[in-house]
């Protein structure tokens, strides 16, 4: 279970759970394949280390609208 940052902070960085969740896993395989931390974490859990990452604003999302021709 996710304590620290708290959900409710969390979902304030983003538009939904949804866009959460692949922000914070993408974020995770990047740790996990060598990327740099940008933040100081207590935990050396991918995961936790990219939603404090989130938390603090280092980690950020662009929505792009996509047309569809019909």
């Amino acid at each position: 279970m996710l304590l620290y940052p708290a959900i409710d902070k969390l979902k304030t960085q983003v538009d939904s759970k949804y866009t959460l969740c692949i922000m914070a896993a993408k974020r995770a395989r990047d740790l996990t394949d060598g990327k740099p931390q940008l933040t100081l974490a207590e935990n050396d859990k991918p995961l936790s280390i990219a939603t404090k990452e989130i938390s603090e604003s280092y980690i950020s999302y662009k929505r792009e609208n996509v047309e569809i021709d019909e």
